[in-house]
Formats: structure tokens, sequence, C-alpha cells
């Protein structure tokens, strides 16, 4: 694997911070036999978690008024693949990474998917954009794609998800995620009825594409930037989109899109029961969509998603098999340093929610013990689990503190050198 952070620097920072690593984790490891946890178990399951990066999540954010461009911004897919090679090499917990198309072609997949291994990295979900106009688009999706009044527009959206199929298929992507921004801003702009028979219509058409082993993920948003009715807007919608479509469409959940107060964990249960879950998009929220780093907010709300997912796991849920991926926008900090504290935030709840005595809290709720059924989540919520996250990292070649590494090894300094600066401050997400 090319190592684009030095070996020796890695090596020199965990040597500095082993004997307190080997104490923590001996203390950890004590504690949680006491509850009958063999530390070591836990351990290897941390090992095996991975979650994907998505490939625009390495460049500077923004919001609706602005956008401030950071040093050493990736100017294209090669360079992103760096940064996302960057972070599995620090933080050992992101081996698959989610591309975004048009924005990361290239003329050759095969190759990309060579160089993506150089890092380590394979591909995760392959992700359409029909939201916004691009420079070759004969129609516009102002008013629309795959839900347009205009069959030659939908047309249009029909055929970029077909490439991205192809696109998918060239890389060894295993799911095609389509997020449509269609609705409207007025009432009477469009029936509301016609617009999500025309999403099906258009959906049937590209699930119609799908090869074998591939699956399509709807992907749900309340607003933006529709702000009166968008078409896919919550869960009940995506669902009955993918149960009309078939068993290869399934419904993703990103923990922003939700109206407030929403309680998400009980909507991944429903679609855990159905067979629907796609799987699950990570980040953090204060007020709606802000798409902040996992963790940052509420890691409780954080555990008690992974509680439902690793609940599933345990008894074997039929279909249960999610993808996962960071969704972040990141608008004041270095986007490495983000996504690396989000991808160890999210193992944290994991192996938080691999703590919980199952058994125990079945017995609780069977007596209707509400008190100590909460208690034994909360034991699991609260224990520090640091020492075996460290541990995993340190066991395949990972840092004992990526974001401490990252920052004395100079990379953001070495890439703003090669990498032109961004000017002008313009608005948008990406």
């Amino acid at each position: 694997m090319t190592a684009l952070i030095s070996e020796d620097l890695i090596g020199s920072l965990n040597a500095q911070a082993s004997a307190a690593q080997e104490d923590d984790f001996g203390a950890l490891a004590r504690h949680l036999a006491r509850r009958g946890i063999d530390i070591e178990t836990v351990v290897t399951r941390a090992m095996a978690w991975s979650v994907a990066v998505p490939t625009w999540g390495v460049g500077t954010g923004g919001t609706r008024f602005a956008r401030f461009p950071g040093p050493g911004e990736p100017r294209h897919i090669h360079d992103k693949l760096a940064d996302c090679g960057v972070i599995q090499q620090l933080t050992r917990g992101t081996r698959t990474v989610s591309p975004h198309i048009p924005w990361d072609k290239v003329a050759d997949w095969n190759a990309l998917r060579q160089e993506a291994a150089q890092y380590g990295l394979g591909f995760d979900a392959v992700n359409s954009n029909t939201f916004q106009d691009q420079p070759d688009q004969p129609l516009t999706y102002k008013f629309g794609s795959l839900a347009s009044a205009d069959p030659a527009t939908r047309a249009q959206a029909v055929e970029h998800n077909l490439e991205c199929i192809e696109i998918g298929r060239a890389l060894g992507a295993p799911a095609l995620t389509v997020w449509i921004g269609d609705g409207t801003n007025f009432p009477g702009q469009q029936s509301l009825t016609a617009m999500f028979d025309r999403y099906l219509a258009a959906m049937e058409a590209i699930y119609a594409g799908l090869p074998d082993g591939m699956v399509l993920l709807l992907e749900h948003k309340m607003y933006e930037p529709a702000f009166y009715s968008t078409v896919i807007s919550d869960w009940g919608s995506s669902l009955i989109a993918a149960q009309a479509l078939g068993p290869k469409a399934k419904c993703l959940v990103d923990l922003g899109h939700h109206a407030p107060n929403v309680n998400i964990e009980q909507i991944v249960s429903r679609l855990i029961h159905v067979g629907k879950l796609a799987g699950f998009h990570f980040n953090d929220s204060k007020y709606g969509d802000d798409d902040l780093d996992a963790g940052s907010i509420d890691p409780f709300r954080l555990f008690l998603v992974f509680n439902e997912l690793v609940d599933a796991e345990a008894r074997g849920a039929r279909d249960f098999a999610p993808a996962y991926m960071i969704d972040q926008s990141h608008n004041v900090t270095d986007p490495i340093e983000s996504l690396m504290s989000s991808a160890m935030e999210i193992a944290r709840a994991y192996v938080q929610a691999s703590l919980v005595d199952r058994k125990a809290l079945a017995e609780a709720q069977a007596a209707n013990d509400a008190l100590g059924a909460h208690r034994l989540l909360k034991a699991a919520f609260l224990t520090d689990v640091s020492p075996i996250l460290a541990e995993a990292r340190l066991r395949q070649g990972g840092a004992q503190d990526p974001i401490t590494t990252y920052r004395a090894s100079g990379y953001r300094g070495k890439v703003a050198k090669e990498r032109p600066a961004v000017k002008g401050a313009s608005s948008g997400i990406v």
C-alpha cells in the first residue's frame, strides 16, 4: 500500500504513547472482564469495522450563502483518493470511498480502481447527481429531474443513472445511491400525486438496469432545495418506492434528514423489520440537515442508532447487510481531520453498542423494568472504549492518535504547495 504519511513518523509517535496505551488497555480489559466481556473479542470487532468516506467530503464545504476555500483542496478524483488514502492509513477504519458522478468522472475506470487499491481503498456506492446542471447538459433540472413534468428531462436523468450503474460495475461498487432534489416551493406548483408517479416510473427504468449483485439505495430528505414539498421527503415515501420497485431497492437513512425530535433509531428499527434498510449516512445536526461532524452534537443518539444496528446483527435480522458512509460538510475545519474524527466516533458508537448485555436487557424489558433497561444502555454508552479503538488501529498499522499524527506529518502544508489555491468564495456545499 502506498504510504502518504511517513511510516517512521507513525511508528515514532505510536512508541511514545505505547506505555499509556498498554496501561489503559489493561485497565479496560479488567473492567470488562468483571462484566463478563472478553476485550479481545471486542478488539476483533473493532478491527473488522469500516465506514465509507465520500469523495466530496475531503473538499471544503459551505452553505447556501458562502463557501470559504481551504488550503490544499483536492482538484480532482486523484487528489481526493490521496486524501482518502491518508484517512485510511491513519485510522484503518475507512476502507472504501463513495464516488459522486459526474464530479469524479475519468476516462478509465479500471485504472481508477487500481489507483484506489494502491491506497488500500475499494469503492462503495456510486452516487448520481441530478440535483444540479452540468456544463454540457442539454436540459435543466431547475424544475426537477426524475419527477420532472418534462418527459425529455426525465429521460436525461434516467440515462445519467444508467451510466452510473455502468461506472459502478467497472469500479466493483455494490450499489447506486439516488437522491433527488425534486419538489415544489409553492402550493399548486405541481401535482403531488403526479410527481410521485413520474418518479416511480423513472426509477423503474433505472431499477431494470441493475446487474446481479448491485442494489439501489433510495435516499430521502425532508427539505432543501424544495421548501414546500419534496418528492421523497421521509422514510415512508422511501419505503413505498422501495417496495414498489422490488427486492433490490432499499431505503437509505441519513441522520440529518428528519423533522426535529423524530425518533431516528425507531425508523431504523422499522426498516430493519421489513428488510428494507439499505444503510446509514452519518453526520450530526442541531437544527436540521446541518451535516456536522458525526458525534459532535449528540453522541448518545448516534449510540442509540447503533444499538438498533448491532441488535439486528446479533439476532440475524433478514436481509440485513447495511452500507455505512460518512456524509458531512466541513466548513471551518480541515476536512481530513473532521473525517478522521467522525470515523473514530462512529467506530466508538459501534463498539459501545457491542458492549450492551443483550440477555440482561431482554430480561429487564420483559419485567417492565424501565430504569433497569435504560441503565444497561447507559452502562455501555458511558464505557470509554478509546483504548480498544486505538488497539484496533495499532494492530493494523495505523496511528494511536490519528489527528495528532496527521498534524505532525505536515501533509496539509505539503499538498497546499502542490495544489493551486482556490480563489473567491462561492455558495454551495461543495
